[in-house]
């Protein structure tokens, strides 16, 4: 194919026919390059600058975890939920978004693997646990409290918040049955424990694609909030059932139970729950700061 030909026009100037540089222009050419210097160098220098004066937390890795969890979000009473709280700390109650109003979550966690600082395999676990979101009050210290927990392996007893009782029974159940797309869950966990605390959920539900989220969170003893830990966390989550969040209601069965010991005054019939999660993969590294 023959192209249409080029138009006639002025012929630039070759090298030997530009009129020579004058004195003036060179002494412009160096002032705009010493001036990108000047600038460069300030921006290197501002830099480093800032990152020097940045506070430098070193955190202490302890462990890591690939988990699958259960979460329900609950309101409960708030006077009895504040007995649990050390003074100078009050809930941190989220006004909008999925989690709006809640104050309690009871989160069913299965540790399929655990790794120690070193990337050996320490093992796996099970276990459930209450946490409040939490505020200290008159400074910007966020976070969760543990206030609860029954775990099926005694060595993870009294546990890192000094609050998990061993579980004389410990049961998860996770089926999955798939056709095509659908895919339907049905899990039951069963927490209890010798003191007659008691946690446990039933579902069936349809499964649906995660979110990926990430996040850093601190969660605090009751009875010692300056002794932490950090997770770090990269995680998938599924929300199944949600009172605030515009989404399809995709659990077919639901029923809990939560009684006895420290459980009861949380738990007196009036406590709501606001939202049902799924965690398809929750992958938490624990630190100390």
């Amino acid at each position: 194919m023959i192209g249409k030909p080029a138009l006639a026009g002025p012929v630039p100037p070759t090298r030997s026919s530009r009129p020579p540089c004058g004195k003036g222009d060179r002494e412009l050419r160096v002032q705009r390059g010493t001036r990108i210097i000047q600038l460069l160098v300030a921006a290197l220098v501002l830099g480093a600058a800032s990152t020097a004066t940045q506070p430098a937390r070193a955190d202490t890795f302890v462990e890591q975890s690939a988990e699958f969890r259960m979460q329900l979000d609950f309101v409960v009473p708030d006077a009895a939920l504040r007995k649990f709280l050390p003074a100078g700390w009050e809930p941190n109650i989220a006004t909008q978004g999925p989690a709006k109003d809640c104050n309690l979550r009871m989160i069913f966690i299965d540790r399929v693997d655990i790794t120690d600082e070193k990337g050996a395999p320490i093992g796996s676990n099970r276990l459930v646990y209450l946490a409040i979101p939490v505020k200290q009050s008159g400074s910007s210290t966020v976070g969760q409290m543990i206030i609860a927990g029954l775990t099926s392996d005694p060595k993870d007893a009294p546990g890192p918040f000094g609050n998990y009782e061993l579980a004389t029974t410990a049961r998860m159940d996770r089926s999955l049955n798939a056709t095509g797309k659908d895919a339907l869950m049905e899990e039951n966990w069963e927490f209890v424990a010798a003191n007659g605390e008691r946690l446990e959920v039933h579902l069936k539900y349809e499964r649906g694609p995660a979110r990926k989220g990430g996040s850093e969170v601190k969660f605090f003893s009751p009875t010692n909030p300056s002794s932490y830990q950090i997770f770090k966390v990269e995680q998938g989550i599924d929300i199944m059932r949600n009172a605030t969040v515009p989404i399809r209601d995709r659990v077919k069965e639901f029923s809990y139970k939560a009684v006895g010991g420290r459980l009861g005054p949380l738990f007196d019939g009036s406590e709501r729950v606001v939202s049902i999660d799924s965690f398809h993969w929750y992958n938490r590294g624990i630190y100390l700061p």
